[in-house]
């Protein structure tokens, strides 16, 4: 059986599945819908899936811990893919509804899961839709664009009796993987890493401290901004200043939050594809990771400013973009333990292009989402994702109650599209002070310190045992940060599952990569 180390771009997927609680890793599934064209029988389905799985290994992978806590991935051979069936009809079974819900809902068991569920809804025996649930681990956007394609060719191929042409598969992840291990690929990440590395040291330890509190009802809140309006707009202004769209939004979502945290810098982890950086670029596999952006704020820059800013960040971002993310995560750690502050970088930006989607929305609509609790459990400050769709842009932020009320949300969603708006006139060049008069964001209340409790000794003896033994550390000081003492951020998940083993839990990935001191950390855990 072929086994690999995790590719770089699996990692983060690897890292959150492991933040975060089984009830609550469903948040970060791809459910895909697919309708069933007439004469497409359940053996063709079935067919259909088979020959995928056969095709692409990464959809018959499991992922392992080594004895070292090392993640792998293992390749199993070809094999049926597991269908569950299910009616519209009344018969006393499940409804598709409630088997999808059960499907989309329930987390991946890695080690012993395919990252592929498929569900076949029928009318009378007859197949009239497909249901995926995929795992994260093996599919970004490229991937799920070239995995619907070919679904759609075969099914189309079946139906029509012919057969479909498919591009050559001439990689998988595991060579991918013996690509990211050779002398060339770990050259270049660590000329990476040496980026990363000034980017980091002067980071600003945290947008929201003027923000940050600690509310009586500590939930998250969604909302969604559809307009119609804005899709044009952003156009205009990119076509002006001769960038992409996504850069004028990256611009106009770093002048909102700077409005509203006062902060002189504004840092964000963004997605990027990662796809040109690497031979294997038709790979079915998760390459995209977060790179962390940094646009300077603090001298009141107009937009076009701004602007100039925040492209020439993400084209050097880009360029220093392919590296492991728990690397990433182990410098921004060890700068942590270095100041003796936390450094946060919980707010993540996402850009997503659904040309072929359309709202048919004829004028600005906001929208509160149900409570995103799922999300909530990671521990990110916010999320803003941009959607461009064929008709309108759909602008979406989850936000930490800790970090922002109902009221800012609210105002960030409806200041953006105003400052966008207001951008689309040529003689408008906002400044951040313009930006602010514009949101019309509440005064920051005075944030108190939190204070360190003091762990229980039992407590801070049993995760510096787990630390050392994970690691093959002879030491470990409950004075160090988890990463400075010499932990690697990828065995994280096996430092946890080891405590857990002896009944300690309440830590998360996050808490031992911040790089708090152990001590401080312990205070987390739970007593067995």
């Amino acid at each position: 059986m072929k086994s690999a180390n995790l590719c770089w771009g699996q990692r983060y997927i690897w890292l959150r599945h492991h933040q975060v609680p089984p009830h609550a890793r469903h948040e970060s599934h791809i459910v895909l819908r697919f309708d069933m064209p007439a004469g497409v029988t359940t053996v063709m389905v079935r067919s259909t899936l088979n020959y995928l799985v056969r095709r692409h290994e990464a959809l018959r992978t499991t992922y392992h811990l080594d004895a070292d806590g090392t993640p792998r991935q293992r390749v199993h051979p070809p094999a049926a893919v597991p269908l569950v069936q299910t009616t519209v009809e009344r018969d006393g079974t499940p409804t598709p509804a409630d088997v999808v819900e059960r499907l989309s809902s329930s987390a991946f068991d890695l080690a012993g899961e395919w990252p592929l569920r498929a569900c076949l809804i029928t009318r009378d025996g007859a197949p009239r839709q497909v249901v995926l649930v995929l795992n994260h681990l093996a599919f970004d956007a490229w991937t799920i664009d070239r995995f619907e394609r070919e679904f759609e060719a075969l099914g189309a191929g079946l139906a029509a009796r012919r057969p479909a042409a498919l591009e050559p598969v001439l990689r998988q992840p595991a060579d991918l993987a013996a690509h990211e291990a050779s002398v060339e690929a770990l050259a270049a990440k660590d000329i990476a890493l040496g980026y990363w590395r000034d980017e980091v040291a002067g980071l600003v330890p945290d947008v929201f401290a003027t923000r940050r509190g600690t509310p009586a009802d500590p939930v998250a809140r969604g909302a969604t901004l559809t307009s119609p309006t804005m899709l044009e707009a952003s156009r205009r202004v990119a076509d002006r200043h001769r960038v992409w769209p996504s850069l004028v939004h990256v611009a106009v979502y770093s002048a909102v939050m700077a409005a509203y945290t006062g902060s002189r810098e504004v840092s964000h982890l963004s997605f990027t594809g990662n796809r040109d950086a690497t031979p294997c670029t038709d790979v079915m596999t998760c390459l995209f990771s977060p790179l962390l952006m940094r646009v300077d704020c603090h001298d009141n820059p107009p937009f076009s400013v701004l602007l100039k800013r925040a492209a020439e960040r993400f084209r050097q971002g880009q360029d220093h973009a392919y590296v492991p993310y728990d690397e990433l995560l182990e410098l921004v750690s060890r700068e942590g333990s270095r100041r003796g502050e936390v450094l946060r970088t919980g707010s993540e930006l996402n850009f997503l292009n659904h040309g072929d989607h359309a709202t048919r929305a004829r004028r600005t609509k906001f929208t509160w989402n149900p409570t995103p609790a799922a999300w909530a459990e990671y521990g990110a400050d916010t999320y803003f994702r941009v959607i461009e769709l064929q008709d309108a842009v759909v602008v979406g932020l989850n936000a930490a109650s800790t970090v922002m009320d109902a009221d800012a949300v609210e105002r960030f969603l409806r200041g953006y599209e105003a400052v966008l708006l207001a951008l689309d006139d040529p003689a408008a060049d906002l400044t951040v002070d313009n930006v602010t008069d514009l949101c019309g964001f509440a005064e920051p209340v005075p944030v108190v310190p939190p204070t360190h409790e003091t762990a229980d000794p039992e407590a801070v003896q049993a995760l510096l045992t787990a630390v050392s033994q994970v690691n093959g550390l002879p030491d470990a000081s409950p004075d160090d940060g988890y990463v400075s003492a010499g932990g690697r951020v990828l065995r994280i998940p096996r430092v946890l599952a080891d405590l857990a083993e002896q009944g300690w839990t309440g830590v998360s990935v996050y808490d031992l990569a911040g790089g708090r001191p152990m001590r401080h950390v312990a205070t987390k855990l739970t007593a067995p």
